[in-house]
């Protein structure tokens, strides 16, 4: 198609070119016959195509018939190759004025192809209008006188045509032939021509051109391919013209026996027969036939668009059909083989003429029922014998065949389902309604639409080819459009679905396309309506196991939960799943309660019900899958606070029922308190479902106590009218605890399991105090002040905890009770109302007794930590909120004891590692570290100072200071030194936890690993207490704490998730924090120990392991990495300690200790080359801090002339301008000005002694020359700019004048002279 031209093409185009039967007396036969010979050499160059040749050689049978004549009024037809010379630009008429019929221009050809629709319809109504004026001209002049005349266009010839004037024989035969034409559009345009035509002018005998046809468009043997494919489709081109232009109905009216409409149909019928492309087009033009021929004569409005004018018609009476159309020959032989050979052509045509026919004819009983009737036609047997037929459709994939939408229409009627309540959609949605009975009707439409499904969709397609499943989603598609809510659990079947499955997850067939596309449509058909909604993902995830999505690999199911954006949607969503959870495996249709369930009554269930849960028939996976699914409802719902309250307690109802309890009598019991009914499955819950129930149920308490927090925060500025108001209607965790009591109080139910003594005890206790802390903050919440209003956010987060702790007292019996009546404890002593306390003696409260209430407090919310979930570990981190305000020191170091805690201690490392004897400084060891250890009686050698290997030594090296020697002596070997026996206590019992934790976990992960995320847990809490106080002198005991873990070898052994999260807290909550430590209780010796160790870790250079001989790159690259990173936290902790000591404005008489730590920095930076601190942080310390800089210029200077490293004393030149910029261009006033020349005053001979050594000891490289030369220039201008040029000469030693002139030359010269005036 497309690369070679057609001979019909080539022959309506070369006739398209210029007009026919225009005589021109100018044309003489010897120019003629020129042109045609210049013509016919090109045109046998130019094509090879038999039917070009035969063209030539018509036209040259006419010239030598005398076609073509010498008279002068007359001109022969001229050839295609005559009308290219010729003007295209000039329309010819196709009769001239001598013969008396007007003119007909034949141009309009060329329009009826174009793709434009507008220019086709005009150019057939100027050729209709022409050639109606054309004939009825030619009626009155006669043939006689036309022959006189000498009009004769062509031969003549036996067409039939007798009556019809020249041009509209030619007009006829023109428009046949164009239909055969595949050019743009000249089959829509040519068929548009003649079916008008032959509706305007009815000379034109219906016999005649159905021969006309059959022999201008006749299929030789010859042709081959397109040919004879555009033979074919024009030919149905045409009879479809024929049918349109209600020929047919007028040879019928004139006529009651006439045989045109009985040949037509045997004609259509044999076209058919020829190709299987051509029988669906085929029978379309017998049913316009059959559906638009009627008694009255037809009258025709066309809107000229691609031949489809509409055209009213009458029914045709049943003795028509049956005496001309169904006894046509060789229809009769088409319906009898439809079913054998699959036949959908004539199926189709079956089912549109079938009630236009007697009901006792037997022509379609191979494939209609009969007597006929919808629940017949969609009978298993029946359909089984048309299943041959339909499966022979997909021939004219990926367009459906029109027996579908004929099938679909009959199984899905229109108006049956207008009135259906969607409100009752999820009673409808349950294949077997309890609640009330369909109409018959709809009972009979469901059950031909399961019928159907069954042995046409499921039997039938999907079950072969995948063409045939193609089909398959298609027909689906078209069921779609009409589908009610109630039936989508029928056409979603197990199979299907199955099937949707086993494509999606199969990405390299081209079959995966359809089933995206099908899957599209569907989420676009389902969307904004919920019961659409809810009944698909029933359907999807009750076929898979609740698995789609995964097995899939797509966000199917996800995407449709997400589509829920109402209330109602939502609690619809939440029924049907209930529903499933509870409805799943059950057979039987008694009431639930009438006798108790057992494993054998729910395998017959399932085996009954027919709606396997998939091939392992394990309903775990999709009750798994209700379970996960209720709480992530709430995800993406944007409601108002009472909306979701209420989508939260039919959540919580759920989890609660399913996961926390089980009936002793039957599986429904009835709430009388609570006015509803609570139902279970008939097979018991697993446990393993159980847990995830709870698991469920305390993340949708966590994330309700969440987002109640937040509206709590938000109101206090408000008001605590409306925080009062505000809490009652969404406190989620009193609704549970309430109605967790009256389930309790049911006596047929009970705890899904029985619990010890122990927990029984715990169990009730926390129920008990959780009513009591509900009491006393709604009283604190009527008081409306600010101090109640604290006490009530501490309240609502104690409440929350205990709700959690109870579950987990569920979750995990044995665990927790002891920790329950600790936490017990100290609700009672951190709240002293008398509803609370119990009468006894210990009602009363001492101050004294406070910082040990908090201790129990941490210690155990430290204990819950390592086995908690991470729904309890959001409640610990909100009560540790609202109570880290009052923590003790002690309290405090026992968290930072955790995250310094180590399960291998220091001391049992390898003795092979690395020893560095003269390294006599260990950075873990804090301040008066031997005292400290003198007063516990350990002797230093224990302390791993010098025993311990220097990567130990290196890695270990703390950030510490006073505060942290005071509680922890040994910071080197921190496993148990400093540490009571109540701490060792406590410390050992939560290792015992993670040790426990870690048996629990069958192939766990390690106790490192186990320990690790204890610490991380216990970092949570840390960054919050440093959040909530910033500025309290705590957090210097924090940091030296986490800074000392940080370079712990073992923080760096143990991944790099911990030390990011040390790193982490430490820039952000402290370093870049808005507040730092302040007040009288912070300590210069502290803070000069902590600067004194982070200045000797900044210079600290990095070693490699000697322990191990050829280390990977890997972890060369890692442990510089880490030195690295020591090596900024020590930098930042400098510049955050002078910002802390800068504050205090402490007195220049008690910093001397602090100058002193810098001028021994300055010592070692300048004299020992292993020293590794950067000029250009020492630069950013006198840049922050000048008054740093203005006490050390003296030493500075002095210490450069003596340096034994000639870089490190050019290089520390920078660190001496540094001090001379701040001194004198930030003092910008006249005191400070006057003050900076004083302290420059005073230094001049210093600098007179550093010039000296500087120039009589010149660098021998260049680049150092020119530093010194640079430094002593900014110097001498930075003197000539103070007025002291004199004084600087005079203190300048004689003996250096004459080096400055000879090493700085122009610059030392210019100095004397300004010295000089």
């Amino acid at each position: 198609m497309g690369s070679q031209k057609r001979g019909l093409e080539s022959t309506e185009e070369i006739e398209d070119e210029g007009p026919v039967d225009k005589i021109e007396p100018e044309q003489s036969r010897k120019k003629l016959r020129k042109e045609k010979k210049k013509g016919g050499e090109n045109t046998s160059a130019s094509s090879i195509k038999p039917m070009e040749r035969l063209k030539k050689r018509k036209a040259l049978d006419k010239d030598r018939r005398g076609i073509s004549s010498v008279n002068d009024e007359s001109k022969p037809v001229q050839t295609g190759m005559e009308l290219k010379a010729a003007d295209d630009t000039k329309e010819q008429p196709a009769t001239s004025p001598s013969s008396g019929l007007p003119e007909f221009h034949i141009t309009v050809f060329k329009d009826l192809a174009s793709v434009n629709a507008s220019v086709r319809e005009a150019a057939v109504e100027k050729m209709v209008m022409e050639l109606q004026e054309v004939q009825k001209v030619y009626n009155k002049l006669g043939k006689k006188d036309l022959a006189e005349r000498g009009l004769q266009l062509e031969a003549e010839k036996d067409d039939g045509l007798n009556n019809c004037a020249p041009s509209l024989r030619y007009a006829v035969r023109r428009l046949i032939r164009g239909v055969s034409s595949s050019r743009e559009c000249a089959r829509q345009g040519f068929a548009l021509g003649l079916t008008i035509l032959l509706h305007k002018i009815p000379c034109i005998e219906v016999k005649s051109l159905l021969k006309l046809i059959v022999n201008l468009l006749e299929v030789s043997s010859s042709m081959k391919g397109q040919e004879a494919k555009d033979c074919l489709l024009g030919r149905l081109f045409a009879y479809g013209a024929l049918v349109r232009s209600g020929r047919l109905v007028d040879e019928w009216n004139s006529d009651k026996n006439t045989p045109d409409i009985k040949e037509f149909t045997s004609l259509i019928i044999s076209l058919a027969a020829k190709k299987r492309y051509l029988q669906e087009p085929a029978v379309s033009v017998i049913l316009d036939l059959v559906e638009k021929l009627g008694s009255a004569e037809p009258w025709v409005e066309y809107n000229m668009d691609l031949g489809s004018e509409g055209i009213t018609w009458t029914e045709l009476p049943a003795e028509v059909l049956l005496s001309h159309v169904l006894e046509a020959p060789g229809i009769n032989d088409w319906f009898e083989g439809a079913a054998e050979v699959g036949n959908p052509d004539a199926l189709l045509l079956a089912l549109k003429i079938r009630d236009k026919i007697s009901p006792d004819s037997k022509i379609f009983d191979k494939l209609l029922p009969n007597p006929f009737s919808t629940s017949k036609l969609f009978a298993p047997s029946h359909l089984s014998s048309l299943a041959n037929c339909l499966k022979e459709s997909t021939f004219c994939q990926p367009r459906i065949h029109s027996v579908w939408p004929v099938l679909v229409n009959s199984l899905l009627p229109d108006g049956v389902f207008q009135d259906e309540d969607v409100v009752s959609g999820p009673s409808t949605i349950k294949k077997h309604k309890r609640s009330r009975k369909c109409s018959s009707s709809k009972e009979d439409i469901a059950k031909n639409l399961q019928y159907f499904c069954e042995v046409i969709i499921e039997g039938s397609l999907l079950t072969s080819s995948h063409d045939r499943k193609h089909l398959a989603f298609d027909v689906l598609l078209l069921l779609l459009r009409r589908l009610p809510a109630s039936f989508i659990p029928v056409v979603l079947s197990y199979k299907l679905v199955q099937c949707l499955m086993d494509v999606l997850s199969t990405k390299d067939t081209w079959l995966h396309k359809v089933a995206q596309h099908f899957l599209k449509e569907l989420l676009d058909w389902v969307r904004h309506d919920d019961v659409r909604n809810v009944s698909v993902i029933m359907a999807l995830q009750r076929h898979s196991s609740g698995r789609f999505d995964c097995i899939t690999r797509t966000k199917t199911v996800k995407d449709l939960m997400a589509e829920f954006k109402t209330e109602s949607g939502c609690l619809l969503f939440i029924q049907n799943l209930t529903s499933m959870f509870v409805d799943e495996g059950d057979a039987s249709e008694e009431p639930s309660d009438q006798s108790q369930t057992t494993d054998d009554n729910s395998e017959i269930g399932s085996a009954e019900d027919k709606d396997p849960v998939g091939p392992l028939g394990n309903s775990d996976f999709l009750r798994s899958w209700v379970i996960d699914s209720l709480p992530s409802i709430l995800k993406y719902l944007k409601l108002d606070p009472e909306a979701k309250f209420r989508v939260q307690k039919e959540i919580l109802k759920f989890l609660a029922v399913q996961g926390l309890f089980s009936s002793s009598l039957g599986t429904e019991v009835t709430s009388f308190e609570l006015q509803e009914k609570f139902r279970w499955p008939k097979a018991a819950t697993s446990s393993a479902l159980c847990r995830m129930c709870i698991e469920q149920l305390q993340s949708l308490l966590a994330n309700a106590q969440k987002g109640e927090g937040q509206k709590m925060e938000g109101q206090e500025g408000e008001g605590q009218l409306a925080l009062a108001n505000i809490r009652e209607p969404i406190d989620l965790g009193s609704y549970f605890m309430r109605f967790l009591s009256t389930l309790r109080n049911i006596p047929s139910v009970s705890l899904f399991q029985t619990l010890n003594n122990e927990d029984e005890k715990a169990f009730t206790k926390l129920q008990a105090m959780e009513s009591r802390l509900c009491r006393e903050e709604r009283n604190c919440l009527q008081e409306r002040n600010l101090r109640l209003s604290a006490t009530a956010h501490k309240l609502h987060a104690l409440r929350y905890l205990l709700i959690q702790l109870l579950l987990q007292v569920l979750l995990r019996p044995g665990e927790f009770s002891e920790a329950a009546s600790e936490l017990i404890l100290c609700c009672k002593k951190a709240f002293s109302s008398s509803d609370i306390l119990e009468s006894s003696g210990d009602d009363e409260l001492d101050v004294d007794e406070t910082p040990k209430l908090m201790d129990v407090l941490v210690d155990t919310l430290l204990s819950l930590l390592p086995q908690s979930s991470a729904p309890v570990r959001s409640a610990i981190e909100l009560v540790f909120k609202y109570f880290c305000g009052d923590i003790t020191d002690d309290g405090l170091l026992r968290m930072l004891r955790v995250i310094k805690k180590d399960l291998k201690p220091a001391r049992h490392q390898d003795a092979d590692s690395d020893d560095d004897s003269n390294d006599d400084d260990d950075f873990l060891d804090i301040e008066e570290a031997e005292e400290i250890d003198e007063a516990v009686g350990i002797d230093e050698a224990e302390t791993g100072e010098t025993g311990e290997s220097d990567e130990q030594t290196d890695d270990s090296a703390a950030v510490v200071g006073e505060e942290a020697d005071e509680e922890i002596p040994e910071a080197s070997d921190d496993s148990d030194g400093g540490m009571d026996d109540d701490t060792m206590f406590r410390m050992d019992t939560y290792l015992a936890r993670i040790f426990q934790e870690r048996k629990n976990q069958a192939g766990g992960e390690t106790a490192h690993s186990q320990l690790v995320l204890f610490k991380l847990r216990a970092l949570s809490l840390l960054e919050i207490y440093l959040h909530e106080n910033p500025g309290k002198p705590q957090v210097l005991l924090v940091y030296s704490n986490l800074a000392q873990a940080f370079v712990n070898p073992h923080t760096g052994e143990g991944g790099e998730q911990l030390g990011q999260r040390i790193w982490g807290i430490l820039q952000k909550k402290i370093f870049k924090a808005k507040e730092y430590p302040k007040g009288e209780a912070l300590q210069l010796s502290t803070l000069e120990s902590l600067l004194e160790k982070n200045l000797k870790w900044a210079s600290k250079p990095f070693k490699k392991n000697r322990s191990s001989e050829n280390p990977s790159k890997k972890k060369q690259s890692a442990s510089r990495n880490r030195h690295k990173m020591i090596g900024s936290l020590a930098q930042n902790s400098i510049f955050w300690i002078l910002k802390i000591i800068d504050a205090r404005k402490f007195p220049e008489s008690e910093l001397r200790e602090f100058f002193d730590i810098f001028k021994r920095v300055l010592v070692g930076y300048l004299d020992n080359k292993k020293i590794q601190i950067k000029s250009n942080f020492l630069k950013e310390i006198f840049r922050r801090r000048p008054w740093i800089g203005h006490h050390l210029l003296g030493f500075l200077l002095e210490k450069c002339g003596s340096a034994e490293s000639e870089f490190r004393r050019v290089e520390a030149l920078d660190l001496v301008i540094e001090i001379l910029k701040s001194s004198l261009f930030l003092n910008t006033d006249g005191n400070g000005q006057e003050a900076s020349k004083k302290m420059l005053k005073s230094h001049l001979p210093k600098f007179g002694l550093l010039i000296k050594v500087l120039v009589t000891k010149m660098p021998e490289k260049q680049a150092r020359r020119a530093h010194v030369r640079k430094f002593c220039g900014k110097v001498f201008q930075i003197i000539s700019t103070s007025n002291l040029t004199k004084s600087f000469l005079e203190d300048l030693p004689p003996d250096a004048h004459v080096a400055c002139e000879t090493q700085l030359g122009e610059s030392f010269l210019a100095l004397k002279k300004l010295g000089r005036l």
